[in-house]
C-alpha cells in the first residue's frame, strides 16, 4: 500500500496571486492592462502595463507636413481634441513668430473651454458608472449633445475638429452662431445641479470614494502629474494662470484654479465638477468678449508650402486632464525634424504603481476611474 498526503487549500493561503485586469475590462476606459500582485483581497503591487493601443504618433508627425500634423495630434485624447489641436499649431506659430488675430485668439480661447466641458461631461457621468450609479451618464450625454451641436456647426466634426490652423482658425462663426452657443451654455449651467446632487451628494458614492485612493503632493510631483488630479492633492498649478496663453490673461477675474487638500478619489471628483462650472464661466466671459469685437480675419495668409525655420520650441497648454506639451524641432523643411508629445494621461496613469498597493480589490476600480484618463492618449 502507498501512504498519500493530500492538502486542502493550505498553499493558497501563503502564496501571492498575480491578477491581471485587462486588456479588455470594462473599467479601463480601452486597451489598458493592470497587473495586480495580490495578498489575499489586498494588493500588494500594481503595474500599468501601457502601448496595446499604440500608434506612433510622434514618428508619424515626421513625415507629414505642418499642415497634416493637426490632424495626427487631434486624436491622441479623442475627448479633448480641439485642445491637442491648439497644442500643436501654437507650437508652429512660435516657431514662425507669427502673431494671430484678437478675434481667432478669442474663439480659441472659447472653444478650447466649451471642448473643456464636453471633456470633464463623459467623466462626470462615467465614473458613477462604475461604481454602479447608471443614471448619470444619460444625463451626461444629454448636456453633451446640446454643446456637441454648437461644436458640430462650425467645424462639421463632432469629435475631430479639425478647426485650429497655423496662424488662426479655418473660417469664421457662422451668422447667429454666438446666440445658439450661449443659449447652449445656458441649458448645461441650468441642468449642473444634477451632479451637485444626484453624484456628489449620494451616500453610497460618497462612502465610495472619500479616503479612498489618497494621493500625496510628493507623488504627484515625483511622478509629473497634473490637471485636477495634481490640483485635488494641493498642487497649486494651472497654466492658464501660471503662464497665460490664448487669452487666459484678460481672464484672471473669471478663471478660478480649483484645488483640494484630501487627494482623496472624492477631491479629484469635485475638483473636475468645480472646474466644469468655471469653464462654464469661462466661455460665457468669451461670447461676452466675442460680442464686443469687431468683425476681422480670423488667420494669417500661409505660403503654399510652409516651413519652419530651423531651432526648436515647446508650447504646452492646460488641456482637460492636464498638462500638454509638444517638443518641437525643425530643420527648417516643410515637416518637423522631431516632434515629442507630453501627454497629461501618460503621466497621470504611473500613479498606479503608488496608489494601488494596499488597497483592497474592491476599490481599484474608484481609484482607476479617478484618474480621468484616455487611452489612446496614454499610448499616442
Amino acid at each position: 500500500m502507498t501512504e498519500t498526503t493530500v492538502g486542502i487549500g493550505g498553499a493558497a493561503e501563503s502564496t501571492d496571486m498575480v491578477l491581471n485586469i485587462g486588456p479588455q475590462h470594462p473599467s479601463t476606459h480601452g486597451v489598458l492592462r493592470l497587473r495586480l500582485v495580490l495578498d489575499g483581497e489586498r494588493i500588494v503591487s500594481a503595474e500599468p502595463v501601457v502601448g496595446y493601443m499604440h500608434r506612433g504618433a510622434e514618428k508619424l508627425f515626421e513625415a507629414r507636413d505642418y499642415r497634416q500634423i493637426v490632424m495626427l495630434a487631434n486624436r491622441h485624447d479623442w475627448l479633448s481634441a480641439f485642445s491637442n489641436e491648439l497644442g500643436v499649431v501654437m507650437a508652429v506659430e512660435r516657431m514662425l513668430g507669427m502673431e494671430v488675430p484678437e478675434r481667432a485668439v478669442w474663439m480659441r480661447t472659447l472653444l478650447a473651454e466649451l471642448n473643456r466641458v464636453l471633456n470633464h461631461l463623459m467623466f462626470l457621468g462615467s465614473y458613477p458608472l462604475e461604481l454602479g450609479g447608471i443614471t448619470p451618464i444619460f444625463h451626461a450625454f444629454r448636456e453633451r449633445e446640446e454643446l456637441q451641436a454648437v461644436m458640430e456647426e462650425i467645424s462639421g466634426g463632432r469629435m475631430h475638429y479639425m478647426f485650429n490652423r497655423v496662424g488662426g482658425l479655418k473660417e469664421d462663426l457662422p451668422a447667429g452662431w454666438l446666440g445658439r452657443a450661449r443659449a447652449a451654455i445656458a441649458d448645461v449651467r441650468s441642468r449642473m445641479d444634477v451632479y451637485d446632487k444626484l453624484v456628489h451628494g449620494n451616500e453610497i458614492f460618497r462612502a465610495r470614494t472619500r479616503g479612498v485612493g489618497v494621493l500625496s503632493a510628493e507623488a504627484v510631483h515625483a511622478y509629473g502629474v497634473s490637471g485636477p488630479i495634481a490640483r485635488a492633492s494641493g498642487v497649486d498649478f494651472d497654466l492658464r494662470r501660471d503662464e497665460p496663453y490664448l487669452a487666459y490673461g484678460e481672464l484672471q477675474d473669471v478663471l478660478k484654479v480649483i484645488t483640494r487638500t484630501e487627494g482623496d478619489c472624492l477631491a479629484r471628483f469635485e475638483c473636475l465638477l468645480d472646474q466644469t462650472h468655471n469653464a462654464l464661466d469661462l466661455a460665457v466671459a468669451c461670447l461676452d468678449r466675442m460680442d464686443a469685437l469687431p468683425p476681422g480675419p480670423v488667420n494669417q495668409r500661409l505660403p503654399k508650402v510652409l516651413k519652419a525655420p530651423e531651432g526648436h520650441t515647446y508650447a504646452w497648454t492646460e488641456n482637460p486632464l492636464g498638462i500638454n506639451g509638444y517638443y518641437l524641432v525643425s530643420k527648417g523643411e516643410k515637416t518637423p525634424y522631431r516632434l515629442k508629445l507630453r501627454s497629461a494621461s501618460y503621466n497621470n496613469i504611473q500613479a498606479l504603481a503608488v496608489l494601488l498597493p494596499g488597497q483592497l480589490v474592491a476599490d481599484m476600480v474608484a481609484i482607476l476611474g479617478s484618474l480621468f484618463f484616455v487611452v489612446g492618449d496614454i499610448d499616442k
